[in-house]
């Protein structure tokens, strides 16, 4: 397998697993990975150090530590301008699978899944191609690698998503076709779509950017002096549609929910964990908070998410018609013990960027089926208008952190803030609300939540 993005997410998942299954005796794949960016360059000269390995700390909610040192990646890949390096791997003929971590936004597509040109990466990309040269995008580097495959006659290989993309494999998958569509490279184009599969996946466990702290818990406890040591919770768990072109390791032997389909783990675990995580983010930062345990284990904020899922998420996905194979309210009160737990540690900053992308990834679909059943939007309504009296906060210069989301134009975040009218400019915006936009039940639930998160604040500061 080759990963692109050695962040910690897939450090403290991924490789995991299959540094699981390798210890069951089963070494028939291993992983190599790098970054298509030049970013993490201390990390990833610190694992080419220490050939690939490096130890994760687990804590549970009850503050419980272990240490593992995880021995999957057998090969680090330095970064260069030319990729070279993964390019070589990925045409590679012993390489099956090409993996990737990405975050929503990176996928420049739009509420219709159509690639928005308006990024200046994407152009830069096609341009970049065109003369040589790999690019930058997931994109980019997917074509690269994917012509040289082709070219060295290397067979079929596995594209697949690690990351929260919605149905992640049909979309990441047109929006690479669209790519090569716009790049016009027809013969590529007809080999990715014959020799490549983008199985869907649902991943989650929490990882929190590495601290120092953690380099310091794992010498303590292992005698390593460990640069790249990381921490995530104890709680780990993929779901991921078993449509392999080209073999895959025995995943389900440590745990791995190999399904025909993962739609329905994939919104829960969307509506339920992803959007809660956000919104006791953004209500965190509103009131002083630094950490995303402190906001959950506030009454109020914690209130908020919980009727958020519980009026408003679990009675559109678990219905007579289409039952939920997972326990909802179960599911729900593990995710909020989970993101109860002190020891994580995990910032509000974190999980608070990209709310540009996450609204219309992560929100708008249960206002759309709550609206088509004519039921109400109330509960659901506090996550954007959370999210509103952030902007308006970041618009202000008033949040203690640099606020980081690769789909706002930040010019039509102020534009918002400053109108004479902020629920509505917001309501009206067609990237965040698609057909929604405008809609006057949408308008009319905002300006009732808004209200709501003012005298909340309003309290707070009492």
């Amino acid at each position: 397998m080759l990963h692109l993005g050695l962040g910690s997410f897939h450090r403290a998942h991924q490789a995991v697993y299959l540094h699981q299954l390798q210890q069951t005796g089963d070494r028939r794949w291993a992983l190599a990975g790098g970054n298509i960016r030049p970013d993490m360059a201390e990390t990833i000269e610190a694992l080419i150090a220490q050939q690939g390995a490096y130890t994760l700390e687990t804590v549970t909610p009850q503050g419980e530590r272990s240490y593992t040192r995880i021995t999957s990646i057998q090969t680090v890949v330095r970064h260069d301008p030319m990729l070279s390096g993964l390019i070589r791997l990925g045409a590679d003929a012993n390489t099956r699978i090409i993996s990737f971590t990405v975050t929503e936004a990176g996928y420049y597509l739009d509420a219709k899944d159509k690639l928005d040109l308006n990024f200046a990466d994407l152009q830069a990309d096609l341009d970049a191609l065109k003369s040589g040269k790999p690019g930058s995008t997931i994109y980019g580097a997917l074509t690269a690698i994917l012509k040289a495959r082709m070219q060295a006659n290397a067979g079929p290989v596995t594209l697949l998503n690690c990351d929260n993309l919605r149905h992640n494999g049909d979309r990441s998958r047109s929006g690479l076709l669209q790519f090569l569509e716009l790049l016009g490279d027809a013969e590529l184009l007809a080999w990715v779509m014959a020799h490549t599969s983008s199985p869907n996946a649902m991943v989650d466990r929490i990882t929190p950017r590495p601290t120092a702290e953690v380099r310091t818990r794992v010498l303590a406890a292992t005698g390593i002096d460990d640069a790249a040591a990381l921490m995530g919770e104890s709680f780990i768990q993929w779901v991921i549609e078993d449509h392999f072109i080209a073999g895959r390791p025995a995943w389900e032997t440590v745990g791995v929910e190999m399904v025909e389909s993962v739609q329905a783990y994939e919104e829960a675990k969307i509506r339920l964990l992803n959007a809660t995580h956000s919104c006791i983010a953004w209500a965190g930062t509103l009131v002083g908070y630094t950490y995303i345990h402190e906001g959950t284990l506030d009454a109020q904020i914690r209130q908020f998410a919980f009727d958020y899922v519980t009026n408003d998420v679990i009675p559109v996905l678990d219905t007579p018609e289409h039952p939920c194979p997972l326990n909802l309210p179960t599911y729900r009160d593990v995710v909020l013990d989970r993101f109860g737990n002190p020891a994580i540690a995990d910032t509000n900053q974190r999980v608070a960027m990209d709310g540009f992308s996450k609204i219309p990834g992560f929100i708008a679909p249960t206002f759309r089926e709550r609206l088509a059943r004519n039921e109400s939007i109330d509960s659901v309504a506090m996550l954007p208008a959370l999210f509103l009296a952030y902007l308006q906060r970041w618009h202000a210069g008033q949040i203690s952190y640099t606020y980081q989301d690769q789909a706002m134009d930040p010019a039509v975040a102020h534009a918002i803030c400053e109108s004479a009218d902020p629920v509505a400019a917001f309501c009206a915006d067609l990237p965040l609300w698609g057909n929604l936009a405008n809609d006057p039940r949408l308008l009319s639930a905002m300006r009732a939540a808004f209200a709501r998160v003012q005298q909340f604040i309003q309290g707070r500061n009492a």
